[in-house]
């Protein structure tokens, strides 16, 4: 997920430290550190991998396959507790992800084309070129090997990002913004094949239900409604008749997203005008007075509280709030649930399996040859130029950092193989593929030359509304 910007803003009026501020602070510094949730989730990772592999194994593996029911009884969805986790946590996350692309679209690096237009292709190069090579290594074998293409496709934006944060300084601010935009188009692309190619028989009446509950939240958008609990039961009846529906119900997620209003309900000059009245308010009473002694200035400090939510979007606000359970929650859970793989001398006499070795070589060399192609040739070619400060040094580490396909790439194995043991050797592959392609990444920004001019800082040209 995106880094949050807006944090020294909101401590720059904070309130003086108390004991407990200093004994929390170096938590919350950890946890506002880009490389800090992909720590977290490395960290999962590891654990999983480690449980998978311990006298634990068979309790955690039953622990993950327990079933769970939620709902009125008769009514109620009973779902092992792993379906719970890839099928409804991965819904928020993806609820998130399309969030992320309605504000990239409208106000970030993919509201122009000629912003767009260097990282779509290379993210379209970075889709076309893994799901190739894979597809090179398991033509000819069953259709449900076959049908793992889409595996090495996606990047993972959090270990991505979070690898590129330990570079340093060495790094432009140019290069963060391409990777972000070229994972952030990434993700339409997987979204995109997770709808269209990894879904059971089709309900049209359970569809017909979701998209009418979609359009109610559109119509919503529309009327200017930006009450969160009107859009909360739209999805749920959203999320509930994808999941009966066939479609994967994480598709609900993002398209609920593109229905979550980008305008305020109130204008910037508006929250002025309003403050300064308010602050006239708290101006005139006692300085020394506590607030609830006096009612005018607490009915003040509320007034401000709510001209300042009216001025605020409901979509950065939705985004703002789950992040950090996304980034903290969500995918450490996904990563505990989906990396434990139990690695015997049966998997490792399979390392050759093609399933391993195409999701392996996709997302290594895949990403390499079809990002650093859909960079070169519009360069070459006079349509298009690298950003300022970006070198070809800089465009080959993000092509090996978007080889890092960590969260979605397990999602789509779990999507695309029936298999148990077809999947482990997919996760072997994965999980190899992005430790390399994380190291290298690394090694080669790492060493790049610093830039001469860090004072370019760039940013959205203008933002529409939807």
């Amino acid at each position: 997920m995106t880094h949050d910007t807006g944090h020294d803003l909101r401590s720059s009026y904070a309130r003086p430290a108390t004991p407990a501020d200093r004994l929390i602070d170096p938590f919350l510094s950890f946890m506002r550190i880009e490389a800090a949730s992909g720590i977290m989730l490395l960290a999962c990772t590891v654990l999983a991998l480690c449980a998978a592999n311990s006298p634990l194994a068979p309790a955690w593996h039953a622990f993950w396959q327990h079933p769970f029911a939620m709902g009125p009884e008769g009514y109620e969805l009973r779902k092992p507790l792993i379906l719970w986790v890839n099928d409804g946590l991965m819904a928020i996350f993806f609820f998130l992800v399309g969030l992320e692309i309605k504000r990239e679209m409208l106000a970030g690096e993919l509201a122009t084309p000629a912003q767009a237009l260097p990282p779509v292709l290379a993210a379209a190069g970075g889709m076309a070129a893994p799901a190739l090579v894979y597809l090179a290594f398991n033509l000819g074998h069953p259709s449900g090997i076959t049908q793992g293409w889409a595996v090495p496709m996606a990047t993972d934006i959090a270990f991505a990002l979070g690898v590129l944060s330990l570079a340093g300084d060495r790094v432009p601010l140019s290069v963060k913004v391409f990777l972000t935009a070229l994972a952030i188009a990434d993700d339409i692309g997987a979204v995109l094949a997770i709808a269209l190619f990894y879904t059971a028989d089709i309900s049209l009446v359970a569809l017909g239900i979701g998209f009418a509950a979609l359009a109610v939240a559109a119509l919503g958008n529309g009327l200017g409604v930006v009450r969160t609990l009107f859009y909360v039961l739209a999805g749920a009846v959203t999320w509930v008749a994808f999941l009966k529906s066939g479609v994967h119900a994480t598709v609900a997620g993002v398209l609920l997203a593109f229905c979550i209003p980008a305008r305020a309900r109130a204008t910037p000059g508006d929250l002025v005008s309003a403050g300064r009245r308010l602050l006239g308010t708290l101006e005139n009473g006692k300085a020394d007075a506590h607030l609830l002694a006096d009612g005018h200035r607490h009915a003040a400090v509320e007034a401000m509280e709510t001209a300042a939510r009216h001025a605020a979007t409901p979509l950065r606000r939705l985004e703002h709030a789950l992040a950090p359970w996304v980034a903290w929650g969500i995918m450490p859970v996904f990563a505990l649930a989906n990396a434990g793989v139990s690695i015997n001398a049966d998997l490792l006499g399979g390392l050759g399996n093609p399933v391993t070795m195409g999701v392996a070589a996709g997302l290594f060399f895949g990403k390499q040859l079809g990002v650093l192609a859909a960079v070169w040739l519009p360069v070459k070619l006079g349509l298009a130029r690298l950003p300022r400060d970006m070198t070809w040094r800089h465009v080959y580490g993000i092509a090996l950092l978007a080889g890092i396909g960590f969260t979605m790439a397990l999602f789509v194995a779990q999507l695309a193989y029936a298999d148990a043991r077809t999947l482990d050797y997919a996760k072997v592959g994965i999980l190899a593929a992005s430790l390399v392609a994380g190291i290298c990444g690394w090694l080669v920004l790492r060493t790049a030359p610093p830039p001469a001019d860090r004072s370019d800082q760039p940013g959205p040209q203008g933002a529409r509304t939807l």
